[in-house]
C-alpha cells in the first residue's frame, strides 16, 4: 500500500513536502516524493490523505492503562492524597474490570495515534487488552513491598509472572519487563532484587524523585502519607520509612541499591532532580520518561528537561495514568510540556514544536530502547504510522506541520491508525473485533461501583 499526503514526517530528517510511504508486510519499504514513488510502484494500492500529514505514530513512554476507568475520579487532590484515594479504589475492581479498563485505555491510546505503550501494572490486564486491540508495548510487572519479610516472595512471584505473561505472549509486539513499585511503598532490597534479575537487559521502568514528598521521605524519613489501614495496597498506609533516613536524595538512592546498573532501565518523572542527579542518571545511560501534564495535575513541579537533554540522556514524553490526566492524549501532552518547558526556562533553551514530535515518537523510541522498530518512518522499520488532519479552518494555512501538529491538533484530527501494516482505526471507526458496546456498558457499571 502506498499512502500518500501533503507532509510526510519521517522525524529522523526534515519533512518531505507531497511525500508518500510504501508498506508492505507490516514494514516501510520506502519514503520519499508521492511523484517518484508512484512513478516506481505503478501497481500499487494508493491511499492519498490530500492536506494531512503522515508520520510514526506517537510512542507512550509511560502509562497505566489499567486505570482508565478513574478518569475524572479523583481530579482535585495533590500527590501524596491522589495515590491514598488510588489504592483505595482500585481494591474495588475484579479482573475482568481491570481488563475492560484497560482495553478502554487501548481504544483510546489508538484513536489518538498511538502505536506503543510502556505501560506499569499488577496484573496482565492491559497486556490482553493490548494483544485483543493490536497495540504495541512493553508491559511491566511492578513488584513492591515494605516488609523484609516479604521481599524474596513477592520478587519470586513478580518473575514468575513474568515468565508466564512471556509464554503468553506469541505476538513481536509485546515485550515484558519488570517495575520496582515507587520508593515510598518498596524496601530497598525490592531495588536489589530487581537490579541482579535485569542484569540481562530485561526492561526496567522506576517512578523516581517525581514528587516533594518522595524526596523527604527517602532523604529525611519523613512521610505525608496518613495511616489509613495497615493493610492499605501497595503499602501507602505509613508516617515512617521501615529505615532510618538516608539524607540522599532518590536517584542516589537506588544507585546505592544498585538500581541504575541495569542496563536498559527507564527513570519516570525525574521532577526532584539536581545537577549531581542529572550527572548520575547521564553516567550510567538511564532514560527518562518526562509527564509534564501529570506532574502538573499533582503538583509535582516541572521536570528539567532542557537539562537532561543537554547531558545527553535518552528522553521521551510519557502521558502516565488516566486517573491523573484524564485522557491519554499525546497532542495535549506535547503541547502542555512545550509551554510549560517555555514558561520556565529561557531562550537559551527554548523549545520548539520540532522537538516535541521528535520526543513523542523517536525520542521516546529511544528511552525504550525500541528505535530499531519504530518511532521514526524510515525503511525496515515496523509501518506504525499515522494520518493527521491538518485541513481544519483553525489549521489554514499551515506553514509548519509540526507547528500544526503540536499547536492545534486534536484526537478529531486522527484521520488512520496504523500499527505493523494493519490499519486499525479509520477515521472514526475502530477496526477490530472488539465488542465496544460493551466495554463501554461496562465501564458506566464500573462508574457506579467507584462512585458508591
Amino acid at each position: 500500500m502506498l499512502l500518500c499526503a501533503r507532509y510526510v514526517l519521517p522525524v529522523s530528517r526534515p519533512h518531505i513536502e507531497n511525500g508518500a510511504v510504501l508498506v508492505r508486510d507490516g514494514k516501510i519499504v520506502d519514503v520519499g516524493y508521492s511523484t517518484k514513488l508512484k512513478t516506481m510502484y505503478p501497481g500499487e494500492e494508493t491511499r492519498d490523505f490530500g492536506l494531512a500529514a503522515l508520520m510514526p505514530g506517537f510512542v507512550d513512554a509511560h502509562t497505566h492503562m489499567q486505570s482508565s476507568v478513574m478518569r475524572g475520579l479523583i481530579s482535585d487532590a495533590p500527590y501524596a492524597a491522589w495515590n491514598l484515594l488510588l489504592a483505595e479504589k482500585e481494591k474495588l475492581l475484579t479482573y475482568e474490570d481491570r481488563v475492560d479498563s484497560s482495553m478502554i485505555g487501548a481504544l483510546e491510546a489508538i484513536k489518538s495515534g498511538i502505536t506503543t505503550v510502556a505501560d506499569i501494572t499488577h496484573s496482565d490486564a492491559p497486556l490482553t487488552a493490548a494483544k485483543l486491540s493490536g497495540l504495541r508495548g512493553i508491559f511491566y510487572r511492578e513488584v513492591g513491598t515494605l516488609e523484609r519479610s516479604e521481599v524474596e516472595g513477592a520478587l519470586d512471584q513478580a518473575f514468575a509472572d513474568i515468565e508466564t505473561w512471556r509464554q503468553k505472549t506469541d505476538s513481536e509486539k509485546i515485550e515484558i519487563g519488570i517495575a520496582p513499585a515507587p520508593l515510598f511503598s518498596s524496601h530497598p532490597q525490592v531495588f536489589k532484587g530487581v537490579a541482579e534479575y535485569a542484569a540481562d537487559g530485561t526492561p526496567v521502568a522506576c517512578h523516581l524523585a517525581g514528587s516533594r514528598e518522595e524526596y523527604e521521605f527517602i532523604r529525611y524519613g519523613s512521610s505525608p502519607f496518613s495511616v489509613h489501614s495497615r493493610e492499605q495496597e501497595r503499602g501507602f498506609g505509613i508516617d515512617m520509612p521501615p529505615w532510618l533516613a538516608t539524607g540522599v536524595s532518590p536517584v542516589r538512592y537506588v544507585l546505592n541499591w544498585g538500581l541504575l546498573e541495569v542496563p536498559n532501565l527507564l527513570a519516570i518523572h525525574c521532577v526532584q532532580v539536581d545537577d549531581d542527579d542529572i550527572d548520575k542518571l547521564a553516567e550510567h545511560d538511564v532514560a527518562i520518561a518526562v509527564c509534564s501534564r501529570c506532574n502538573a495535575q499533582l503538583a509535582m513541579g516541572v521536570a528539567p528537561l532542557s537539562k537532561f537533554i543537554e547531558a545527553d540522556i535518552r528522553v521521551g514524553l510519557g502521558i502516565d495514568s488516566p486517573a491523573a490526566t484524564s485522557s491519554s492524549d499525546p497532542l495535549v501532552e506535547m503541547r502542555i510540556a512545550l509551554l510549560l518547558q517555555r514558561a520556565l526556562g529561557s531562550r537559551s533553551d527554548f523549545f520548539s514544536a520540532t522537538q516535541m514530535v521528535r520526543l513523542a515518537t523517536l525520542g521516546a523510541a529511544e528511552a525504550l530502547r525500541i528505535d530499531d522498530k519504530v518511532g521514526s518512518l524510515d525503511i525496515g522499520k515496523c509501518a506504525d504510522i499515522i494520518a493527521m488532519d491538518l485541513s481544519n479552518s483553525n489549521q489554514a494555512p499551515t506553514h509548519d506541520p509540526n507547528s500544526a501538529i503540536v499547536h492545534t491538533a486534536t484526537q478529531d484530527n486522527i484521520l488512520m491508525t496504523m500499527i505493523g501494516g494493519e490499519i486499525l482505526y479509520d477515521g472514526r471507526n475502530h477496526l477490530h473485533d472488539v465488542d465496544i458496546q460493551r466495554v463501554f456498558a461496562r465501564a458506566e457499571k464500573m462508574r457506579l461501583k467507584l462512585k458508591g
